[in-house]
């Protein structure tokens, strides 16, 4: 037997295990989803079944923590975004010697713990309320969306920072030269650049915010979200309709990624065209 021979054994012996230790448990909570008895059970499988989404739907715990997630996510995506931007945008502006403490401290956030910022969110929000007697701000939804941004606008920060790093400011300066104000420099030039940084933070805020327990926990109140009901049930004994919702979690990411990356592949196709037709062009002006 060859060290070659060996090498390939070994190599695929160690993918099976990688992807098997991946996706093996995701394939057993699928399959218990479709599989009839009341307790996950993927083997010995009895039955096929649609029940448990059935269940799954007319669960009203879910149903309102999974709405509560959705919108817990969009309203941090609105927030943390812009506030991520605006963090990367004074971070390329401020001055050298201030930078490092600038970022130790816009990134603190991020180090610290999510028991820590749910609790300090209540008990700030909390003291607000009282002293401008605004009953309105202690709210569940409002203090999980503040909680959740101390820390995701963080991460959209520096998602903007990488790519504000390769930005050429010598455009703003050609286009303020020729009249352009500050705004339209901002709108017409910096955001196109920034496009894809942009979809790239609101994803990861989302997503960030769909998946938090640790701050949302302490900081939802009396409210819930999908991942504090969740631990809940998990904790009383689970269900195959939690199964069910994994299922469809997994097949929405799973058609988010082709989706994805089908466009990616028409836009470079594109761009390509576009590269090739004004090759084209040139080259007929050199000829004539």
């Amino acid at each position: 037997m060859s060290s070659r021979l060996i090498w390939r054994v070994m190599f695929a012996f160690y993918t099976l295990v990688f992807f098997g230790f991946l996706f093996g448990p995701l394939i057993a909570m699928s399959i218990t989803a479709f599989n009839t008895p009341a307790y996950p059970q993927a083997y010995p499988f009895v039955e096929f079944t649609w029940k448990w989404f059935g269940e799954l739907v007319r669960d009203r715990g879910l149903m309102e923590g999974l709405w509560n997630s959705l919108l817990i996510g969009l309203l941090v995506v609105c927030l943390a975004v812009p506030l991520g931007l605006a963090g990367a945008m004074v971070m390329a502006q401020v001055y050298q010697p201030a930078r490092s403490l600038y970022y130790l401290v816009v990134v603190s956030p991020v180090l610290t713990p999510g028991v820590i910022l749910g609790i300090s969110t209540v008990i700030f929000w909390r003291d607000v309320a009282d002293v401008l007697r605004i009953e309105g701000v202690y709210n569940g939804i409002f203090l999980a969306t503040l909680g959740q941004c101390t820390f995701i606008s963080a991460y959209c920060m520096l998602i903007f920072m990488s790519r504000l790093q390769r930005y050429d400011r010598s455009q703003e300066d050609a286009a303020l030269d020729l009249g352009a104000s500050r705004t339209q420099t901002f709108f017409h030039l910096l955001l196109p650049y920034l496009k894809p940084a942009i979809v790239s933070a609101a994803a990861i805020a989302f997503l960030s915010s769909f998946e938090n327990y640790n701050t949302t926990t302490f900081a939802i109140l009396a409210d819930k979200t999908l991942t504090t009901v969740l631990a809940g049930r998990v904790r009383q004994g689970t269900t195959p309709a939690i199964s069910a919702l994994a299922v469809i979690i997994i097949a929405v990411s799973l058609a988010g990624a082709i989706l994805f990356e089908i466009a990616r592949r028409l836009e470079d196709k594109r761009v390509k065209a576009r590269v090739q037709a004004a090759a084209e062009a040139e080259r007929r002006e050199l000829a004539v």
